[in-house]
């Protein structure tokens, strides 16, 4: 009996640990499938999940244009195609994770090939990589000054400046402008990259004229005086070329909306030196002041037939703002300074006469 349960017990014994190795065999075979799936499910993951893209930050130099209005999936595709990134998705995802992407200007820049998606981003961002020049125009230059210094500036030939300025229903002028861009190409500073033309240009300041007109509710005010818009812009260009200091420029006005009041003709140099083209002296000559140009306002009585340059806002503003007062009369009497005088009488009127006479004698060749 005891050798029988002996025999019985080592072989169940015998049996448990067949099945121990059995299933210590199938969790091994069980762990290296599950290891090898999970290796192999990495790499897919990986693979499916990372998109192409160089590292570093590229060589040499590639201009790359941002198109106004392009979006950041846009210019990821044009730096693919010109080979700064190695995929517009690396560019994308670079730029979701920098809100300063959103702010990108229209332009052209100067990058780099193949670059990482970080670094090209990065040189996009930073001011110095865009192509840009500015040309700034002040106020009070008529057409052909403002045309002569934008040219300088740009190397872009007056000829084509002219030629644009010859059609300007192109240049987008208000109707009360009647085709005239005279005091309607704003002054201001405007940016300049390799695609600026002759017509872009122009077009940008006629449009910043109109913001500011809007801005200043220009129509709607020359309608309060009695005026035209035109009319209004007009006036705006003789305070320009006329007045010097700030605080002049609305007095300025009201001398000359008295004097269309009263029937008086506004004598003012400024519109002898816009109808003989010369800018050089301070004074005109009796022969100058006889020239027969509908802008001559010494021969003319009322306005010019419409600016004499280009005002800006300030100038704009004490056109429809006139300062309240009966002065009839004006002189500066000291170009140098600026300080001008304003007088309700003639007689008074010649006593700050005689100052700038004064002034003319000690400056002779500038009068």
């Amino acid at each position: 009996m005891s050798e029988l349960g002996f025999r019985t017990s080592g072989r169940v014994r015998h049996r448990r640990g067949r099945g121990c190795i059995a299933v210590i065999l199938a969790f091994v075979v069980l762990g290296g499938a599950l290891g090898f799936v999970a290796i192999k499910g990495r790499t897919f993951l990986t693979e499916a999940f990372t998109v192409p893209d160089y590292s570093g930050t590229g060589e040499g130099e590639i201009v790359v244009q941002v198109e106004k209005g392009a979006s950041s999936r846009d210019i990821a595709a044009t730096l693919e195609e010109k080979d700064v990134v190695k995929s517009a998705e690396a560019f994308t995802r670079a730029a979701r994770k920098d809100s300063r992407a959103l702010s990108i200007q229209p332009g052209y820049y100067r990058l780099r090939a193949q670059m990482a998606a970080s670094s090209a981003l990065s040189l996009i961002l930073d001011p110095n990589s865009r192509i840009l020049e500015r040309v700034t125009v002040p106020e009070g230059r008529r057409m052909t000054q403002a045309v002569k210094i934008m040219s300088e500036k740009t190397n872009i030939p007056e000829s084509e400046f002219m030629a644009v300025l010859k059609d300007p229903a192109s240049l987008g002028l208000p109707s009360y402008a009647k085709g005239k861009p005279e005091g309607m190409l704003f002054p201001a500073t405007y940016d300049v990259d390799p695609g600026t033309t002759a017509a872009t240009l122009l077009q940008d300041m006629t449009a910043r004229y109109r913001d500011v007109a809007d801005d200043i509710g220009l129509e709607n005010g020359a309608a309060d005086l009695g005026q035209s818009p035109l009319e209004v812009v007009t006036v705006a260009s003789l305070v320009e070329a006329e007045a010097r200091r700030p605080e002049d420029f609305p007095k300025v006005a009201r001398v000359i909306y008295n004097r269309l009041a009263e029937g008086q003709q506004l004598q003012l140099d400024s519109t002898v030196h816009y109808a003989i083209n010369r800018y050089t002296r301070v004074s005109t000559t009796a022969a100058e002041r006889a020239n027969k140009s509908p802008y001559n306002t010494y021969v003319h009585t009322g306005l010019p037939p419409g600016p004499i340059n280009a005002p800006g806002e300030r100038a704009l503003q004490a056109a429809l703002h006139p300062a309240p007062g009966q002065w009839m009369y004006f002189v500066t009497v000291n170009p140098d300074t600026g300080a001008t005088k304003f007088a309700r009488t003639y007689a008074e009127h010649e006593v700050y006469v005689g100052e700038f006479q004064q002034w003319c004698r000690a400056h002779s060749d500038r009068c």
